[in-house]
C-alpha cells in the first residue's frame, strides 16, 4: 500500500502522526451529506467498502476514565465487553464535548490515531481478520486505510471482542 504525505494532503493530525510513524497507508477523501444518518456507514456507501472493515471511533468513560474503543461500523460497541477489555465494571458513552476536547477532533470525524490525549484504547479483534482496515482520518468526509496491525500498534490499544 502506497504512503501518501500528510503535508501534500492539507495533514490531519492523524495522518501526520501516520506519515511520522513511517507506515503505509492510504487516505481515501469523499464528500461528506451533513444529512447521513451514519458518518462510518456513509463512508463505507460512498467507498464501496465493506461495512465489516471500516471502523467509528467512539469514546466512553469507563469507571470515570475516558477509553476509546474501536468497533465496526455495522454493529455497536459493547459497553460492557469494552469495560472488561481494560480492567473497569462501568462504561457509558462519554459526554460528546468531553470526547471532543480529549481528542482534538469533532464528532463525526473522531480518529483514533492523532489524538491530543492519549487514552487507553480496544479494536474490536475483529480487525485483525482483514488485511487493511479503515478508521476516520480526523475529519468527517477523509478516511485512511491501513494495516490492523499497525493501527493497533500506533495507538497502543488492546485487541478484544468489544463489538456486537
Amino acid at each position: 500500500m502506497p504512503r501518501k504525505s500528510a503535508a501534500k494532503k492539507g495533514g490531519t493530525p492523524a495522518t501526520v502522526a501516520l506519515e511520522a510513524a513511517g507506515v503505509a497507508f492510504t487516505v481515501h477523501a469523499y464528500d461528506h451529506d451533513p444529512g447521513a444518518a451514519s458518518y462510518g456507514g456513509e463512508a463505507a456507501e460512498v467507498l464501496g467498502i465493506p461495512a465489516q472493515r471500516v471502523f467509528k471511533t467512539l469514546v466512553a468513560d469507563v469507571d470515570g476514565a475516558l477509553t476509546v474503543g474501536v468497533v465496526p461500523v455495522s454493529g455497536q460497541l459493547d459497553l460492557k465487553a469494552l469495560a472488561a477489555a481494560v480492567g473497569g465494571k462501568r462504561a457509558a458513552m462519554a459526554d460528546p464535548a468531553a470526547a471532543e476536547r480529549s481528542s482534538g477532533y469533532v464528532l463525526g470525524g473522531i480518529s483514533p490515531l492523532g489524538q491530543r490525549r492519549a487514552l487507553p484504547t480496544v479494536v474490536d479483534a475483529s480487525a485483525l481478520d482483514h488485511p487493511t482496515v479503515f478508521v476516520s482520518a480526523g475529519r468527517r468526509g477523509l478516511e485512511v486505510e491501513l494495516a490492523p496491525a499497525e493501527l493497533v500498534r500506533l495507538t497502543g490499544a488492546r485487541t478484544a471482542a468489544i463489538g456486537r
